[in-house]
């Protein structure tokens, strides 16, 4: 029972201590660089005609976001004439069409049977017409610099895909201020009381604390993406902002949950990197209740145990030329939640057989006692949160509006 728990300690401590440590190592000792005379100056890689884009987002049900976003890829610091927006309506029921309609000449549209995410991302490629197949979502935005830093990289030949930087809200320059959105409301016409504003606040400080806990372990995530890129591919990419050669790209699978993993895997796979260019930055908003965020956990996981069924040669070192960082990075995750439980029950246990609580398996069950205290409490806390919030929100003000399409509605 002691070797069950000294070995389950060193596997949690190797994957979020250990790993990265080793990695600062690797990249101080051995660091592999992206070989591109382009990278100091993106401009002379817009002017090769190899590095015209075609931007593919999968939409469904998006028409009060793709107007936004339109605009966001259009204003885009990059040559018109290089550049190819394609959004796939995935059986779209709301207005996506008639939005995309005032796009004509702009935007190719696809329109598409309901099928999911993954068939509407094949529709897509199929349409593109440049080498560089450049993947978004509708709901994030583009830094103005975003496509040129994106693609540089492909100058290097070894490259096969690239990755942006996601940043949320907690760590983004541009996160609004309570003044802010005080201003955007009275813009909007909106009508508080003080009472409003007061259970509004609250409200607001709850999601706050989830989107710094979740922007806190996002910084850690990328840090890794870092370190990993820089010795030889990055495990994944951010959804919201990653290109890829076209050549490169396989069609997915239709039940595909984690296609921004499957495909840069796949890449690799194929024995080109994936490197990952923090100039190039997207924006969004952190999950804003824990719900949401243990759904995305939860989806994670399943999408990664649903690669290694697609994908078993990434089991193997001679096929998978990121075998040590796979097994590191992702097996190693999937495993920590088992052997958290093996640490628990080893240490009750030991405990129990010595008799004293202060000892070294006695003092990891405190903690991991308190712990797991500590996260039931908050997760009693939201859920009292979410219970007050249900009435003031029944009893709320009868205007409502509906941004996007500056349509307002008083009952």
């Amino acid at each position: 029972m002691a070797l069950l728990f000294w070995i389950s300690v060193a596997g949690v401590a190797y994957v979020f201590v250990g790993y990265p440590a080793l990695l600062v190592i690797w990249a101080h000792l051995k660091p592999r660089p992206v070989n591109s005379d382009r990278q100091s100056d993106p401009q002379s890689a817009l002017r090769d005609p190899h590095y015209g884009v075609s931007i593919v987002i999968a939409a469904r049900n998006e028409g009060r976001r793709l107007a936004a976003r339109i605009e966001n890829l259009l204003g885009l610091d990059y040559p018109a004439g290089r550049r190819q927006i394609i959004v796939v309506s995935d059986g779209s029921t709301d207005d996506t069409l008639d939005v995309l309609a005032r796009y004509r000449g702009f935007v190719d549209v696809v329109a598409v049977p309901p099928g999911g995410k993954a068939l509407a991302l094949n529709a897509g490629v199929a349409r593109a017409r440049f080498d560089i197949v450049v993947f978004a979502d509708a709901r994030q935005v583009f830094a103005p610099n975003a496509l040129r830093e994106l693609v540089a990289p492909f100058a290097d030949r070894s490259v096969g895909a690239v990755t942006g930087e996601l940043l949320l809200d907690a760590e983004s320059p541009c996160r609004r201020t309570g003044r802010d959105r005080r201003a955007i409301e009275r813009r909007m016409g909106a009508r508080e009381t003080g009472s409003d504003r007061r259970e509004e606040e609250r409200r607001r400080r709850l999601r706050s604390t989830i989107a710094d806990g979740v922007g806190l372990y996002w910084k850690y995530e990328k840090q890794l993406r870092r370190l990993e890129s820089s010795v030889a591919s990055t495990l994944g990419a951010t959804g919201a902002i990653y290109a890829i050669r076209r050549a490169l790209y396989r069609p997915l699978p239709a039940d595909t949950i984690l296609d921004d993993v499957l495909t840069p895997m796949r890449v690799v796979l194929a024995g080109h990197r994936v490197v990952f260019n923090e100039r190039a930055r997207a924006f969004d908003r952190a999950a804003g209740d824990a719900d949401a965020e243990a759904r995305r956990k939860i989806r994670t996981l399943a999408g990664n145990y649903q690669i290694l069924a697609l994908e078993p040669r990434l089991l193997l070192p001679w096929r998978n030329p990121v075998w040590l960082q796979y097994l590191s990075h992702k097996l190693g995750r999937l495993a920590v939640p088992y052997a958290m439980l093996a640490i628990f029950f080893a240490s009750l246990v030991l405990t129990g057989v010595s008799g004293t609580i202060v000892s070294v398996y006695g003092a990891a069950l405190s903690a991991q006692v308190l712990l797991y205290l500590l996260a039931g409490a908050g997760a009693v806390l939201e859920l009292v949160a979410r219970r007050d919030d249900a009435p003031a929100e029944a009893s709320a003000s009868p205007v409502r509006v509906r941004t996007g399409h500056a349509r307002r509605e008083i009952a």
